[in-house]
C-alpha cells in the first residue's frame, strides 16, 4: 500500500463526531500542517484525546477557539484560556486525568489491554465512577484503556513504509497514540525511502502507520 498522500486526502477521513487522539506537549510535536487543514475544513463534534490543548494559535488549541470539540481528555489545559472559559462555560466537557494515567490510558488502549491499576487519584475527586480493587491490602482505581479512531502524529523522519523517527522531546505522546487508533496518519517533516534508516534507531515501527504526509517544515 502506498502511504504517502495528500493533505487533502490524509484529512478526508477525520469526520464529524469521530475521536482524535493528537500528539504533543504543548504543541511540541504536534502535526501542525494537519490541524490548520482541520481547521480549514471545519471538522465538528469531535472528542480530543491530548496531554494539553496546547495555545490559543498553537496547536490544537486552533482547533478549540473554533469550538470544533464536544469533549476533551487532557491531562492540563491551563495554557489555553479558551479551553478554561469553555469549560467553565459548559459549552465543552473537558475531562483532565493525571499526565501518567492518561499516557498509560492511551497505551492499553493500543495495545489491547483491558485496564489496568493505579494507586493515583485515591482519595480525590478521580475517583469518583471507578471502580477500587485492593491488591495485597493496598487500593488502587481501575483505569479503562481509552482508543481512538484516528491519530494524528508528527515524526521527524518517515520512510516510505511508515518507519518513524522522532527528534528529541517531540517523541512524547506520539509513539503511544502511533499504536493506538484505527487509523494512524503522519506528518513527517521528511520522507526517505525504504531502507535509508537503520533499524535500530526505529522508534515506531512502519506496521502502526496508515499514511504519511509531509510537513511545509523541512
Amino acid at each position: 500500500m502506498d502511504k504517502i498522500v495528500a493533505l487533502d486526502q490524509a484529512i478526508d477521513m477525520v469526520q464529524d463526531g469521530q475521536t482524535i487522539m493528537v500528539g504533543g506537549f504543548m504543541a511540541n510535536g504536534t502535526p501542525e500542517r494537519i490541524i490548520d487543514a482541520l481547521v480549514e475544513k471545519g471538522v465538528k463534534n469531535l472528542t480530543l484525546i491530548c496531554n494539553d490543548t496546547g495555545f490559543v494559535d498553537r496547536g490544537v488549541g486552533k482547533m478549540v477557539v473554533k469550538k470544533q470539540f464536544s469533549k476533551i481528555i487532557a491531562s492540563h489545559v491551563g495554557l489555553n484560556r479558551e479551553t478554561g472559559r469553555q469549560m467553565n462555560e459548559a459549552e465543552t466537557v473537558v475531562d483532565l486525568v493525571p499526565q501518567g494515567t492518561l499516557a498509560e490510558s492511551i497505551r492499553a488502549g493500543g495495545f489491547g489491554l483491558g485496564g489496568f491499576l493505579t494507586p493515583t487519584g485515591i482519595g480525590t475527586l478521580v475517583e469518583e465512577g471507578k471502580q477500587k480493587i485492593t491488591v495485597d491490602g493496598k487500593e488502587y482505581l481501575l483505569e479503562k484503556p481509552l482508543k481512538a479512531d484516528v491519530a494524528l502524529i508528527l515524526a521527524n523522519v518517515a520512510d516510505e513504509s511508515g518507519n518513524l523517527q522522532y527528534a528529541g522531546s517531540e517523541n512524547n505522546f506520539n509513539q503511544l497514540m502511533a499504536a493506538n487508533a484505527d487509523v494512524t496518519i503522519v506528518e513527517a517533516r521528511k520522507i526517505v525511502p525504504c531502507g535509508t534508516l537503520n533499524p535500530n534507531m526505529v522508534h515506531t515501527p512502519n506496521v502502526f502507520v496508515n499514511y504519511i504526509v509531509e510537513s511545509e517544515v523541512q
